[in-house]
């Protein structure tokens, strides 16, 4: 179960293991993030890695899914998503158990299985008894399932024992944050009597995607005219998808404070008010009711703050978007509370900016307080306070930018991820010392 990350022995190290993935749905997601890493380091490492799952789109996916890293195989697409939009949950359940079952029935035994997401597919997947079982659990997700009516607790109810038995299953259990840990605790009160403390595995970010400031690249203007901002004015940049649990409305409202504030102050600013700009973008799907309300939401928020004229929205954004505007702003307003874990910010950090955000969940865990940016109480002027401290001192935003980078190298790299996880594979194996040749 849990413990230590310890170092595998130099013969454990040469051993060519057979690592399977079953994940539900390689779309574009955090989740799939992180098993694609996993996928690509332990395949760096030596070992032979095949990802199984539901649904793979070719035109909706990461780039290492389809240029060859590793194969990728689906099993059972033509299965339901939803019964007339209803029972998501279930049918999920379904479709990945049919993934497993393809799995122990159509291909030789593999040393490991790294599920995710669903672990009703554990108890399939143990019919190879070869194998061992790594499970990742991002967070419970009877916590993110909604209970609020007789019908849907009625529904949950089975769905929820099902989830805290096969977990327990696994033979390894391992969570993004030591906030993730504490839920998991929490929340699988019988797992945690039982002693299954599961292992805290963070999730990483390319590096390398993302220009340092000793790279010296300027922003694409090109990108920047299309977006609507100057070359070289100055803005705060928010990225989510747009949810209402990415609480983005607080961004729009420490900016007013914000903005409010600089009234006050002397008018000999170097950066006058009215060449700031509040950027949000993120992820953002039309066919989605609650994007396009949010995002409506969101709109209508920044005219009564009275700063329509001054944010600027971005939804659908690209990577080449995402990237340039990394690279212009000033630092990112990271805005969900009690955030599992947050990829955002460890892309910020890369990007040598530096991150204002909740002093609650993940965050706590990857952002330094006053080092490589500012916890704040989720109130727009707390938010505003620390915005305030970087817009007058662009240097400190810098240094603090520089320091982000280096903190992310060595705690957040996929290097780092990888070896980690290479080693809990290792010391998942070594009772059995079971290598396949």
């Amino acid at each position: 179960m849990a413990g230590a990350i310890g170092r595998p022995r130099d013969e454990e190290r040469k051993k060519r293991l057979r690592i399977a993935f079953c994940h539900p749905d390689l779309g574009i997601g955090g989740a799939e993030r992180l098993v694609v890493d996993a996928a690509l380091e332990l395949s760096r490492q030596g070992h032979d890695v095949h990802l199984f799952t539901a649904h793979h789109d070719p035109n909706r996916c990461f780039e290492e899914t389809v240029d060859g890293s590793f194969p990728v195989t689906v099993y059972g697409d033509f299965l339901p998503r939803h019964v007339f939009h209803h029972l998501h949950a279930l049918c999920a359940y379904i479709r990945c158990m049919y993934v497993a079952l393809c799995m122990v029935l159509f291909w030789p035994r593999f040393d490991v299985i790294f599920a995710d997401q669903v672990s009703a597919v554990i108890p399939v997947l143990k019919l190879k008894t070869s194998s061992k079982i790594l499970f990742y659990c991002h967070f419970p997700d009877l916590l993110l399932a909604q209970h609020t009516t007789r019908l849907r607790k009625l529904y949950r109810a089975p769905l929820n024992w099902i989830e805290e038995t096969t977990t327990g299953m696994a033979d390894c259990v391992l969570v993004n944050s030591e906030f993730t840990a504490l839920t998991f605790g929490t929340t699988f009160k019988q797992l945690h009597a039982r002693g299954l403390n599961p292992t805290v595995l963070y999730p990483a970010v390319d590096i390398y995607q993302f220009h340092s400031h000793a790279q010296q690249v300027s922003p694409n203007i090109e990108v920047m005219s299309a977006i609507g901002l100057p070359s070289n004015g100055c803005f705060f940049l928010s990225i989510n998808r747009f949810e209402r649990k990415k609480n983005i409305g607080l961004a729009i409202s420490a900016f007013a404070s914000l903005l409010r504030k600089q009234e006050n102050v002397s008018k000999g600013m170097s950066i006058p008010g009215q060449d700031v700009r509040l950027v949000i973008a993120g992820g953002y799907d039309q066919r989605l009711t609650e994007n396009w309300e949010y995002l409506q939401e969101l709109k209508s928020l920044a005219l009564q703050q009275g700063v329509g004229d001054q944010v600027v929205f971005v939804p659908s954004c690209s990577t080449l978007q995402r990237n340039t505007l990394l690279a212009a702003c000033l630092c990112v307003i990271y805005t969900p509370m009690n955030e599992h874990f947050g990829i955002v910010p460890l892309e910020a950090m890369a990007a040598e900016k530096p991150v204002v955000a909740c002093n609650s969940g993940g965050p706590k865990e990857s952002v330094k307080h006053a080092g490589t940016g500012f916890l704040c109480e989720p109130t727009p002027e707390s938010f505003a306070s620390a915005m305030m401290l970087l817009l007058h001192d662009p240097r400190k935003a810098e240094m603090m930018g520089k320091f982000a980078r280096q903190h992310v190298e060595e705690n957040f790299s996929r290097k780092v991820f990888g070896a980690q996880l290479n080693t809990i594979i290792y010391d998942l194996l070594k009772p059995a010392a079971n290598f396949a040749t």
